[in-house]
């Protein structure tokens, strides 16, 4: 007798190991302390201490060890002192990745989905009558000779022009990005942790790109009272420093990595929680941060019109809730013709993916 059999669920089957549930939340401690191998174990032995994570048959001890051999962790030979290595850095993205990922699915906000037939590699389940320049791959040859078959009979195999189907598909756009983000000293003022969040989207999208869309490009460039690029590598270890807001230093590197990219599709997304504070003049800096400088707001408004020219869309993404820092981006984007979204933290990967992915699919003439 056909039919299925059943087994009895077992959940120990399927359930972490103990070195694996401390692993996912050491990965987590590491995202909060930059990379710091030392205050992250710290963390780990207190809460260890507090909520029981080891027993009897598996102690902390046996974490470390089991860290080091499974190539997480390296030690100095000089010094002696213990630093992640890169299969960890790579654990962090992987681990940013899954948790913006399990919001994504959570959440409409952001959606910006559009779906329009091209020539592309993305399959299309529509179909439409063949037309001159289509290609011998978009022809669906199941329905082909169906309609063949339905409209000259079985006997004489005939097939014209018009039995052909051709089977739809989506072009994925090939992009070159710029991530901003904001590393002023208020990304973590008033008690509010503002520069993690925005470290775990930078890593989450690092990762995304590097399995997804490897033609792609993804630049990140932090700003304070300067701008400089980062590595991807350099992500985990990004800490907020005694800066100013420099919005123009960072808008001019982005500018200038685009304008290097042979790529068409280029865009920047800015993650910051403030409004411009600071100016580069000459070898001076002009700070300003008590309300809105008119100096340094003309300045910024002046890129945003230049992004616009060179076909630039700039997404900023703020994570603060003033309404007057709030008036600042709205007419940022206004000049950019550009997009904006007020999240808050929790929700920041989730706008940020939306707002990515919905821009892969183009139609092609």
């Amino acid at each position: 007798m056909l039919g299925f059999n059943f087994s009895k669920y077992n959940p120990a089957d399927n359930a972490q190991s103990k070195f694996e549930q401390l692993l996912d939340i050491f990965l987590q401690l590491l995202t909060y302390t930059s990379g710091d191998f030392n205050e992250a174990m710290q963390w780990m032995n207190e809460l260890d201490k507090e909520y029981k994570l080891t027993d009897d048959d598996y102690g902390m001890g046996d974490f470390l060890e089991d860290l080091k051999n499974k190539g997480y962790i390296k030690e100095d030979a000089q010094d002696g002192s213990i630093k992640i290595s890169p299969k960890t850095e790579q654990g962090i993205r992987k681990k940013s990745l899954e948790e913006i990922f399990g919001k994504l699915k959570k959440t409409r906000q952001g959606n910006h989905h559009t779906f329009k037939p091209g020539g592309g590699d993305e399959i299309n389940p529509e179909t439409r009558p063949f037309q001159f320049g289509d290609t011998m791959e978009q022809i669906d040859f199941t329905n082909s000779i169906r309609n063949a078959q339905i409209n000259h009979g079985i006997d004489s195999f005939k097939m014209y022009e018009d039995d052909l189907e051709i089977r739809e598909t989506d072009f994925k756009a090939q992009t070159s990005t710029v991530l901003m983000i904001d590393i002023s000293h208020s990304m973590i003022l008033y008690g509010e942790d503002r520069i993690t969040p925005a470290k775990k989207v930078a890593m989450a999208l690092s990762e995304l790109i590097k399995t997804k869309y490897p033609k792609d490009t993804l630049d990140i460039v932090v700003f304070g009272n300067d701008a400089w690029t980062i590595e991807v590598k350099d992500l985990p270890y990004l800490q907020v420093g005694p800066y100013h807001t420099n919005t123009v230093a960072g808008l001019e590197l982005a500018m200038d990595i685009l304008r290097r990219r042979r790529n068409p599709n280029k865009q920047i997304f800015m993650i910051t929680d403030g409004k411009p504070t600071c100016l580069k003049v000459g070898n001076k800096y002009y700070k300003n941060s008590f309300g809105v400088d008119r100096k340094i707001l003309n300045r910024c408004m002046s890129l945003a019109t230049q992004c616009k020219k060179l076909k630039i869309p700039i997404t900023t993404f703020m994570i603060a809730s003033d309404p007057y820092l709030q008036k600042f981006v709205q007419e940022f984007t206004e000049t950019n013709n550009g997009k904006a979204f007020f999240a808050s933290l929790d929700k920041l990967g989730a706008f940020i993916f939306k707002d990515f992915e919905s821009g892969r699919s183009k139609t092609v003439f």
